[in-house]
């Protein structure tokens, strides 16, 4: 297996050579069990699991193993390899973790592209396009938007119009993966060394434009509802698939909760227009309400900003402003509780000292 076609670049070596002369060796997590974990290293697939200190030093999911991953392991002759550490990513795509708890789920690290594939039927919907495009940029991979199922859409031109106005710069390419129609548009992405990760809702296409990449059917595909065009999740686990174009695939399930982890350029990136307004409005401060010479007031008025977009911009800020709220809380309280146990432990040797 070629480490260069998985991705090795000569920044990964120097990170490497500390601990490849300690005759520990490399792999990139291709996939990712309850437990254990497959690797690709240039001598094969490998079953590993994480050391034990390791996960002991692990703070958050931040800290370990993620499909895309490049880490450290030792792998002796017959036994399972162990994970020492994790090499520094390049690019990482997170979420909250479902559910009322704040904490952070990793979807994918050193994605160069996203695919973001979109349904042109009835679950075509532009503000989760936005929000997709907010967590993309956030990662700091690159953003592609792939309309599918062109050969049941019978208003292809408004939908691109539309996509056109809330995705300034994002390459957008039409295809059809059931009748492998359009696919060559997405050649110059897949070139040997490249990593892409394919994120959509269920039922908008990934595993059969996989199917159609890989060449085979190494996905399971299930019709979609006809009122809705929602699908099951067929893909099931996030997993890296080499194509014989020297690049690496990675299907992810169908995500149904999109909640934001970190936007410190996702938002203004993903709405640079509006935030380009707003730097022409009379007061810094601006709140794009009442106030007078209000430039984003302004474009709606004359109909250059569509007031969907801005309502969706303002929510995403609100979403931000109120999980760093929950982040800072968190952290806080983890403080408090550490300091708690180190003075319980200084006043137990104290005790100890004096018996």
């Amino acid at each position: 297996m070629n480490l260069d076609f998985l991705g090795w670049s000569e920044e990964l070596a120097l990170h490497f050579a500390p601990f490849a002369a300690q005759g520990l060796q490399v792999g990139r997590v291709a996939r990712q069990h309850q437990h254990t974990y497959l690797l690709y290293t240039d001598s094969g697939e490998l079953s590993a699991e994480v050391s034990g200190k390791l996960r002991h030093q692990a703070h958050s999911a931040e800290d370990i193993p993620c499909v895309g991953d490049w880490v450290v392991m030792q792998s002796p002759a017959g036994q399972t390899a162990l994970i020492h550490h994790i090499l520094p990513r390049r690019t990482q795509f997170a979420r909250k973790a479902a559910g009322a708890t704040t904490d952070v789920q990793l979807v994918a690290t050193n994605i160069d592209s996203v695919f973001l594939i979109c349904g042109l039927d009835h679950d075509f919907n532009l503000r989760r396009i936005e929000r997709y495009l907010v967590m993309i940029w956030e990662s700091g991979a690159s953003p592609v938007i792939v309309l599918n199922k062109i050969d049941v859409c019978e208003q292809l031109d408004q939908y691109l119009q539309d996509i056109e106005a809330i995705a300034l710069g994002v390459p957008v390419i039409q295809i059809s993966a059931l009748h492998n129609q359009g696919l060559n548009a997405l050649a110059p992405y897949l070139q040997p060394g490249r990593t892409v990760a394919l994120l959509g809702s269920s039922g908008v296409g990934k595993s059969t434009l996989t199917n159609q990449l890989v060449g085979e059917k190494i996905q399971a595909v299930q019709t979609v509802r006809a009122d809705d065009s929602r699908g099951r999740h067929t893909t099931t686990s996030r997993q890296l698939i080499c194509l014989t174009s020297g690049a690496v695939l990675m299907d992810t399930p169908g995500m149904r909760e999109l909640q934001l982890w970190t936007t410190t350029k996702g938002v203004s990136t993903a709405f640079a227009d509006i935030e380009s307004l707003a730097t022409q409005c009379r007061f810094r401060d601006c709140q794009h309400q009442q106030e007078p010479d209000c430039a984003v007031q302004a474009a709606l008025t004359e109909g250059e900003l569509d007031i969907q977009r801005l309502q969706n911009y303002r929510k995403l800020q609100r979403e931000e402003a109120y999980l760093q709220r929950q982040r800072d809380q968190k952290s806080q309280l983890n403080t408090k509780a550490r300091w708690k146990q180190a003075t319980k432990s200084m006043r137990q040797r104290q005790k100890d000292k004096w018996q």
